[in-house]
């Protein structure tokens, strides 16, 4: 079976310069946790994801202290959380998305899809054909598809 057998066409994306905003908007919208970010070719040229975001809200003012076996989280008050919150949402998504994105080809076969997704420990591969995002393939979909035989 191909990615051009199981891929959703409906990718939801976002483009290089949106912000951050726009991406928390769909992924509250519809209930998604990445995205594929694209040129005006609708090339992938980066990808988002909940990730990305968490990494960005943990990392700045907040400090982490670990003493003897004991760990203490020490964190800022609510405004300059807030504050940081605010900094985000109006960020491009370029500015905290991963450049290097892990994708396949509209032909792939689906072992190689399920090998990527577990050996890059990844929820969703871009699909390209020609450079162009053409659909998205989750871990869910590879295993509704891999078991739809026995059920």
């Amino acid at each position: 079976m191909k990615a051009y057998e199981i891929m959703n066409k409906q990718v939801y994306k976002v483009k290089e310069n949106d912000t951050v905003r726009t991406v928390i908007e769909i992924f509250i919208k519809y209930y998604i946790s990445g995205l594929p970010i694209v040129n005006d070719r609708n090339e992938i040229i980066a990808y988002i994801s909940d990730g990305d975001i968490m990494r960005y809200i943990g990392k700045h003012e907040d400090r982490f202290f670990n003493t003897f076996n004991y760990s203490f989280f020490i964190q800022g008050d609510d405004e300059v959380f807030d504050e940081r919150i605010q900094r985000l949402l109006n960020k491009n998504v370029l500015e905290i998305a991963k450049r290097k994105v892990i994708k396949v080809s509209w032909n792939e076969e689906l072992e190689n899809i399920a090998a990527i997704l577990g050996k890059k420990q990844i929820k969703k591969l871009p699909v390209e054909r020609n450079g162009v995002l053409v659909g998205i393939i989750s871990r869910g979909d590879v295993i509704r598809h891999s078991f739809k035989a026995i059920m």
